[in-house]
């Protein structure tokens, strides 16, 4: 490591450490400006390109963690991965003012939802919380709670705002005031939703897909202009083979792509254009599937998950919406969820690992993470980070890791049992610091 960027996170560290010690975040952070200057962990070294092969020759297998469950608040090293956590929530107990963690989970979403407001300077919880409650996006303090439960999303580029689907209606929503704007208020539609649950707006923040049905019933789809109102090409839902998943926007915001789900238990992709033709159909179960879209190195918007299907299945593979050609990115393994949240960081896509030590020693040749959040470059060189350990035994649907990292992926959100199934779920955070490059 070179003496500036030692110079670099010793400042980076200090400045966390001030904020935190600010806010009354209570623990010895004697190690944290030392373990701040080796953060990244970039397991595939040398200055060259990372070769596909070389993944799992280069990655060490972690033995079981028998850590004790972090107290609140408070920020921990993480001595094999090399980056500091910290809990952020409490089940069973307050979040600020008005909000109340139920004692089975207090978590974030999903892990494609954007957690981190434009600016980061706000963290929303909504599973748990009866409706919305607001962290400070540094430190982790609660601020204040709304009773929202309408789909909600932050608009990407402007930190005040988030963009809201009721039935009837779409609307602009500023959390601090609660001050609302209707965006679009259609007399020939109902039941409009965003997706619905695993919608986003497109990365300028002018365009969504909306899921809604006509007076005749008929389920549609079409992307919305969301700033004039005006509605492009309604694509026929019900025309779809299957049951319909989602519809979301590409972050592009030139494409559409609706999931489905057939009658023998296949899901599907169809990716359709703005003027509602169809151009890709990815007829393979799950290839790929739970995981997020992103604008990759060479401009073109891809999806980013786990393939379940063959000739790359449990793969981590990208594959681009206009033409369906699929990079494998990883090595067959237990990741389960995918999220390119960090859309300033555009290169780098974050993976939730589930499985065991003794499933991963079983498998060899499979990608040596089990119980772990890691940063993957989405160009198929392999290149890898470690991010957390989360120590999260395998439950239920709300117990489910979803990790999902800040826009400029420094910080990353992650829902963990703590290796008890059935146990509470909380919330953690990891503090991430990168080199120059993204």
């Amino acid at each position: 490591m070179t003496r500036a960027r030692k110079r670099r996170n010793a400042m980076q560290s200090n400045a966390m450490s001030n904020a935190i010690r600010k806010r009354r975040l209570v623990g010895s952070l004697a190690w944290f400006a030392v373990g701040a200057q080796v953060v990244v962990l970039l397991l595939l070294r040398g200055s060259e390109a990372l070769s596909y092969e070389r993944f799992v020759a280069n990655a060490k297998i972690f033995e079981p963690s028998t850590a004790p469950r972090p107290d609140y608040l408070v920020v921990m090293p993480d001595f094999a991965v090399e980056v500091p956590f910290v809990r952020i929530t409490r089940p069973g107990k307050t979040l600020g003012a008005g909000g109340v963690c139920d004692k089975a989970y207090c978590r974030h979403r999903y892990s494609s939802t954007q957690a981190w407001n434009a600016d980061q300077s706000l963290l929303v919880i909504t599973n748990g919380c009866h409706g919305m409650c607001f962290l400070d996006g540094t430190t982790f303090e609660p601020l204040f709670h709304r009773s929202m439960t309408d789909d909600c999303k932050w608009h990407p580029q402007d930190a005040a705002r988030m963009l809201c689907v009721r039935r009837d209606r779409i609307f602009w929503w500023v959390p601090r005031t609660n001050a609302q704007r209707t965006a679009f208020s259609p007399s020939d539609l109902s039941d409009m939703q965003f997706g619905p649950y695993k919608g986003n707006l497109s990365l300028d923040g002018t365009r969504m897909v909306v899921r809604a049905r006509k007076a005749d019933g008929r389920a549609i789809a079409f992307a919305l202009d969301v700033e004039t109102g005006q509605r492009h090409a309604e694509i026929d839902v019900d025309r779809i083979p299957g049951a319909n998943g989602y519809c979301g926007i590409s972050p592009s915001g030139q494409f559409i792509a609706c999931f489905q789900n057939l009658p023998n238990g296949v899901d599907t992709a169809h990716i359709f254009t703005l003027e509602g033709r169809e151009s890709q159909h990815w007829h393979e179960h799950h290839r790929p599937g739970h995981g997020d879209m992103a604008i990759d190195a060479d401009d073109n918007d891809v999806y980013v998950g786990i393939s379940k299907a063959d000739p790359d299945k449990w793969h981590v593979i990208k594959r681009r919406l206009k033409d369906g050609q699929v990079t494998v990115l990883a090595p067959a393994g237990y990741a389960t969820h995918a999220s390119t949240r960090n859309i300033l960081r555009p290169s780098w896509v974050f993976l939730s690992y589930e499985g065991s030590r003794e499933k991963i020693g079983a498998q060899p040749g499979w990608a040596p993470f089990y119980q772990e959040v890691v940063a993957l470059r989405i160009d198929g060189s392999g290149e890898v980070r470690r991010v957390a350990r989360t120590r999260n035994a395998k439950h239920d649907y709300e117990s489910e890791t979803h990790a999902s990292p800040s826009p400029d992926g420094t910080r990353v959100i992650w829902a963990s049992n703590w290796g008890v199934p059935g146990g509470p779920v909380a919330d953690y955070v990891s503090l991430v610091a990168w080199p120059d490059s993204r």
